[in-house]
């Protein structure tokens, strides 16, 4: 967690800040998957975690419109806006896509911005885990022992 990280003295790099795609496309990006992309089986994007997670994008996509930005330039500049140890990485591969990520540092949040748009992300909020069972475990599965390292 970032309190943490801020003890420690480590920055936080912002993992898929735009929830896999579902932030800058809401819930018809599952319209749009082919079906051998990985985000088909992911928790949040089932049908019956869809619906909840809907409405949250709908309150964000809200506050975006109350800003005059889009959803993505929010989810970013919230990133942007826990301070500059922590960093947001996008990815994309249009052009179009990427210069609206970079409108993200435009975006002026309030404190009520930040905490309305913190209780919306919270945990507790969303629907669905981020990963299928297992999935972080093969992510790591080839990671040699802490008892191996020799210095």
């Amino acid at each position: 967690n970032i309190p943490t990280c801020r003890e420690l003295g480590i920055g936080l790099v912002a993992y898929s800040p735009l929830g896999r795609g579902f932030l800058s496309s809401g819930p018809k990006l599952t319209e749009g998957l082919a079906k051998d992309d990985f985000r088909q089986s992911l928790p949040r994007f089932q049908a019956e975690n869809l619906e909840h997670n809907r409405l949250l994008y709908e309150r964000v996509s809200a506050i975006a419109a109350n800003k005059g930005c889009t959803t993505a330039q929010l989810a970013l500049a919230w990133v942007h806006h826990q301070g500059k140890d922590v960093v947001p990485i996008p990815g994309t591969t249009k052009i179009e896509n990427f210069e609206q990520n970079i409108g993200a540092l435009s975006v002026e949040l309030t404190p009520d911005d930040m905490a309305e748009l913190e209780s919306i992300a919270s945990a507790e909020a969303t629907k669905g885990e981020r990963y299928r069972d297992g999935f972080p475990t093969y992510l790591t599965s080839d990671t040699p022992p802490l008892s191996s390292w020799k210095p």
